[in-house]
């Protein structure tokens, strides 16, 4: 399916609570790669649901499971556009469902990561609630660094918490692309969450492992410091993805805050 559902590059928002009155604007894309036949990422980038999931199954069933993971997003009413009412709770009940439709539609042949942020407010005041299943990534780039908000459902994630290899062994383990958690096959299928507070600059990258898995960060950091638009900070990544070999299917979202007055964390 590799598509999403109603994509809004600019969508203004409101605070009701009238706190802070802030705008999003958004690009996303997606690209095959060079060396995949076919494409098994799904994204939606749709205010407030900004997600990217990386199907993985083969003979197409990976798209399957992605496609289905971010239509029971697009469909869910607590995610509508505009809505600013959800809560971890009430994201992990529709991932629980897009789950059982995976396993239904593939045999629990197939999988698929999530990452990504929904936009919520809480007594009017905006915050990014991030989630994250499996090793798709959530980052926010803010007064010019790159931190990485999610953290890798996978087997040298593990490693790495153990202290066993560090970070840069991650980058070039044989078994990085092993992951221990996704949606649609497997006993464990809950993601994890991080409530942060929207504010003005923020600028969050989402992307699937064939993105950060051809770029480091701090050459992701470079583009999003040095592409202001928020389009063409997403046409700029996936190009360099692929320049750097594109071994992988490469979806990209780029969400930027615009806080027009109070302070967002008040």
């Amino acid at each position: 399916m590799n598509s999403q559902p109603d994509a809004a590059p600019d969508a203004a928002s409101t605070s009701p609570g009238g706190t802070a009155d802030y705008r999003l604007t958004c690009g996303y894309g997606t690209d095959r790669g060079l060396r995949r036949e076919e494409n098994e990422d799904s994204y939606i980038a749709y205010d407030p649901v900004f997600a990217v999931a990386d199907g993985m199954g083969g003979h197409e069933a990976g798209e399957v499971a992605s496609g289905i993971c971010v239509h029971t997003l697009a469909e869910a009413p607590q995610l509508a556009a505009g809505e600013r009412t959800a809560t971890a709770a009430v994201v992990q009940q529709y991932l629980d469902q897009a789950d059982q439709a995976i396993r239904e539609a593939t045999g629990s042949r197939a999988g698929t990561t999530l990452s990504g942020v929904v936009v919520v407010e809480q007594l009017g005041v905006p915050y990014w609630l991030v989630l994250n299943i499996g090793d798709s990534r959530t980052y926010r780039f803010s007064q010019g660094g790159l931190v990485q908000v999610s953290v890798d459902h996978s087997e040298v994630q593990e490693l790495v918490d153990a202290g066993q290899i560090t970070q840069a062994d991650a980058a070039v383990h044989p078994r990085r692309h092993v992951v221990t958690r996704v949606l649609g096959t497997g006993d464990e299928t809950g993601a994890d969450y991080w409530l942060l507070p929207l504010e003005d600059g923020d600028r969050i990258l989402v992307c699937s492992d064939g993105l950060n898995g051809e770029l480091s960060d701090e050459q992701i950091a470079d583009i999003l410091g040095a592409q202001a638009d928020p389009q063409a900070a997403v046409d700029e990544l996936i190009q360099a993805a692929l320049r750097s070999g594109g071994r992988d299917n490469v979806t990209a979202i780029v969400v930027d805050a615009h806080v027009a007055s109070g302070d967002a964390r008040s």
